[in-house]
């Protein structure tokens, strides 16, 4: 099952958001004069960026690279309020591209509201990124360092759309909580999904999931920057606003390398490592990145973070 297949893309769809090779171009260039120039670039390897990858407009892409000093404090920005059951979890499947985690988002029980938000949007499904080292693997970069691996849980503007199909391809219709990921303790939350990893080696594998709580996976403070962006796989509509968590949890090693063990390559196929699964760092353009929090001064806060 394609990633264009989990997001109810149609054929029509795909053409009317056929790939822009020039504009994916210009972003490649920018690209290889920016910061993330030191670390693999997946977009033009991977399958799911052959043919069918596209830039739907390109002046709020994402990921990007967030300027500790450069985000303005909000203080109208509210507190993010979590609310998951556990009991909406799924699955958890190899996508060819990254293993997801799935959630019945048929009901309002479980999702997010508050922050810069101003409706409900309900929890559909989260994955991770990571790379084939610990210096990169983050979609996100902050001050132009990397993290070994990034969270995205994501979201869908129940008020607004009817369900997640429409509200991709629609103004504020998804909402992504990404949380960094560094070398560190071990997860006790994580180590549910790592055990299940070799069930779900190759593309297309899914393994049953029992109660799994999400929560778990995010950090103790819940300061955050956000800025209205795109997704970070096609079709990469710029739907999404973005609550990208200051503060990192923590990892063991051995977790993280759990992630490498699986495959972009389904069963009987050339066996290729699924790592570098990042999508470079996007132009920001003219948005503004804002923070719930008060930036302190660089060397305290930034050093003790990355």
């Amino acid at each position: 099952m394609s990633l264009w297949k989990s997001t109810g893309f149609s054929t029509s769809s795909k053409q009317t958001w056929g790939t822009l090779h020039s504009h994916l171009l210009r972003l490649e260039r920018w690209c290889s004069q920016g910061p993330c120039a030191q670390r693999p670039r997946n977009d033009a390897s991977h399958p799911l960026w052959k043919g069918l990858a596209s830039v739907p407009g390109g002046t709020r892409q994402s990921p990007i690279n967030i300027r500790w000093r450069d985000s303005v404090y909000d203080p109208r920005l509210k507190s993010l309020q979590v609310s998951y059951a556990a009991t909406s979890c799924l699955h958890v499947w190899n996508t060819g591209y990254f293993f997801q985690v799935e959630f019945d988002d048929s009901t309002e029980g479980s999702g997010i509201s508050g922050g810069p938000l101003e409706n409900h949007y309900r929890l559909k499904q989260f994955h991770f990124h990571w790379g084939a080292a610990n210096a990169w693997g983050s979609e996100h970069t902050v001050d132009d360092r990397a993290y070994p691996a990034e969270l995205h849980l994501v979201h869908w503007n129940s008020v607004k759309y009817q369900n997640y199909k429409e509200a991709i391809m629609g103004e504020n219709g998804v909402a992504v909580i990404g949380v960094f990921l560094q070398l560190g303790a071990h997860h006790e939350g994580l180590q549910k999904l790592v055990e299940v990893l070799p069930e779900i080696k190759h593309k297309g594998a899914r393994a049953t999931m029992g109660p799994f709580q999400p929560s778990c996976l995010l950090p103790t403070c819940r300061d955050y920057w956000t800025y209205p962006g795109s997704l970070t796989t096609p079709p990469l509509t710029e739907s999404v606003t973005w609550i990208i968590q200051k503060q990192p949890i923590e990892v063991a090693p051995n977790q993280l390398a759990a992630f490498r063990t699986l495959l972009f390559s389904a069963l009987g196929e050339e066996e290729q490592m699924m790592v570098n699964n990042n999508r470079p760092v996007q132009p920001l353009m003219n948005r503004e990145i804002r923070s719930s929090f008060q930036a302190v001064e660089e060397g305290s806060e930034v050093g003790s973070n990355l």
